[in-house]
């Protein structure tokens, strides 16, 4: 059983119209070894933005990202490429934290005329957690408290895509034989929602099916 958690940065909007783009994506996989989860990989790439190529102060702030750290990267489509590539050929599920990096890399996807069959068996883990610990919809718990409340000590930096994303994973380690992981797929007419429906059902998962129309992007 593969669990990809991921996490994405994306450059920090202030005005109502502007446009949010992905500029780093951070990875775990997590899998399990001798009947134990555990991490085994990890992968972190940046993004070059196509649509407003400077990054402002404001984004660099909070992230951390620098002009030269994304001049340097390669376009989404490239690095979906790469990402997918790292994730196998095997079946996973994928785990971010919170509903909006689904949103993100969907619309964006979306945008660039990038496939998103490989979005499959997507799960959301905050969502999960509060399930768990039986708190209101309201009541959705951040990275931070969540590590604080089951005492992990957190590594790295905030805000950046690897760290939040190993973080958020030795959450999952923490917790896995409490967690109920979906199967699902997305459709080209799925509406991206912040709500999580916990299912059973088994989808075929065939995440390579549409990847060669990636070659032809640029």
């Amino acid at each position: 059983m593969t669990i990809i958690v991921y996490d994405l940065e994306m450059t920090v909007r202030r005005k109502k119209g502007q446009i949010a783009e992905i500029i780093e994506i951070g990875a775990a996989k997590v899998d399990i070894v001798d009947e134990v989860p555990q991490i085994i990989s990890s992968f972190q790439a940046f993004v070059k933005p196509t649509i407003v190529p400077l990054l402002t102060a404001d984004t660099t702030t909070f992230t951390g990202i620098t002009q030269e750290d994304v001049n340097g990267a390669y376009s989404l489509a490239q690095v979906i490429r790469d990402y997918v590539e790292w994730i196998g050929p095997d079946e996973y599920y994928l785990c971010a934290w919170g509903p909006d990096d689904l949103r993100q890399l969907v619309q964006e996807s979306r945008l660039h005329h990038i496939p998103t069959d490989w979005i499959v068996n997507h799960n959301n883990l905050q969502k999960m957690i509060s399930k768990i610990y039986k708190l209101e919809k309201h009541q959705q718990m951040g990275l931070k408290p969540a590590l604080e409340m089951l005492e992990i000590p957190f590594s790295g930096t905030h805000h950046r895509a690897m760290d939040d994303a190993m973080n958020t994973a030795h959450i999952l380690v923490k917790l896995f034989d409490q967690l109920q992981f979906k199967r699902n797929k997305l459709s080209d007419e799925t509406h991206i929602e912040s709500e999580v429906v916990y299912k059973t059902e088994h989808y075929e998962n065939l995440p390579f099916a549409g990847l060669s129309k990636l070659f032809s992007q640029e």
